[in-house]
């Protein structure tokens, strides 16, 4: 597979414009998985990144880190996937291997991992994502996609799903009643809510309009919904929840939803804002709560994911889509007009143009 001519869609610049962009896979090594890129869900972090407006942009750039394929080709050394396997890879495709975070499988920890995208490979070469023909990765950091799970409803757990179950796994099984908040009824969101549902915890869906309450209530099952910006929901909500999953991809004040907390509460951060948040420290010490952040989830994890997800029965929310309408769908979802994840058919796309 040296030397593999593959096709993506790159932005060139910050206006984030994709278009195809032809470029060669690096040389397989002895453990390296290649596959053809079947299906690639749609970050919003990957809006961020082609706009230059976190982790400064290497153009050209391929983004697409939710990304499902099938086996064309392995390694000499590669021993647990075979030709025809569908895989899946998500936001890292490389780690240092040594470091404390590497050995205690949070490898997405590792202050030398390799983004899917935008990174750099150790041949000096950019990393480039899903949004093209084919990938080649490290063993490693490919999954295996279980049977039961179709291969476009995988791709949104390979981030999304993974940067939710990472931090709620902490209150699974437990044995009371968790009170769980998810603010942004997003891509992350959507999966946030049918994860914490799946475990069996009271959710309120915390939004900053009333556009989504028959959404969240009748179509992903939550419990509650609270507007933000109705002062009466909020104050007869003060010390009501037991942690908020914040996927909000954008500046937001955090006093509001931090008083929505019981004592020893937690906020738990996992959309990334582009600008710094505030916060009154003051909210935190008298009620004991916590600000946290969790970035992504481990290979473990998203394999944990993946098979609660095909245990459970549940389906994401997804919008199927084709290559030529990238752009379209990036536009669309900066204004939140998707419900509540678009899917790359990159197989089904003639990408070549």
């Amino acid at each position: 597979m040296e030397g593999r001519k593959v096709i993506g869609w790159a932005a060139r610049d910050q206006s984030g414009h994709l278009s195809p962009y032809s470029f060669t896979l690096r040389e397989t090594g002895p453990e390296d998985v290649v596959f053809k890129v079947l299906y690639c869900g749609m970050d919003h972090t990957d809006l961020h990144q082609i706009r230059n407006e976190i982790h400064s942009a290497n153009y050209p750039l391929v983004p697409g880190h939710e990304v499902v394929g099938e086996v064309v080709a392995l390694g000499s050394e590669v021993k647990k996937f075979r030709v025809g396997d569908i895989v899946g890879v998500g936001c890292i495709v490389g780690s240092c291997g040594e470091c404390f975070s590497c050995k205690s499988n949070i490898e997405q920890y590792c202050n030398n991992r390799l983004l899917t995208y935008n990174g750099t490979d150790k041949d000096g070469r950019p990393t480039q994502g899903g949004f093209s023909s084919a990938m080649v990765v490290h063993q490693k950091f490919v999954v295996g996609i279980p049977e039961k799970l179709a291969p476009e409803q995988a791709a949104p757990l390979l981030c999304a799903g993974v940067t939710a179950y990472s931090p709620l796994k902490q209150f699974n099984r437990s044995d009371k009643v968790v009170k769980a908040g998810i603010l942004g009824l997003g891509g992350v969101g959507h999966l946030g809510v049918l994860i914490a549902k799946a475990m069996d915890h009271h959710v309120t869906v915390i939004s900053s309009s009333d556009k989504k309450r028959v959404e969240a209530l009748e179509h992903l099952g939550a419990d509650a919904f609270l507007v933000s910006s109705n002062s009466a929901e909020m104050e007869q909500a003060v010390n009501s929840l037991d942690y908020i999953l914040d996927t909000v991809p954008a500046v937001h004040p955090l006093q509001s939803y931090l008083s929505l907390l019981n004592v020893d509460g937690k906020l738990l951060l996992v959309g990334v804002s582009p600008n710094p948040l505030q916060f009154d420290s003051v909210d935190l010490i008298l009620g004991k709560k916590t600000i946290s952040g969790s970035l992504i989830g481990s290979i473990e994890e998203t394999r944990e994911i993946l098979q609660f997800w095909a245990e459970k029965g549940l389906t994401s929310m997804i919008e199927v889509v084709k290559m030529d309408y990238a752009n379209k769908a990036f536009e669309r979802m900066a204004r939140n007009d998707v419900r509540y994840r678009f899917v790359l058919d990159v197989a089904g796309s003639n990408i070549e143009s």
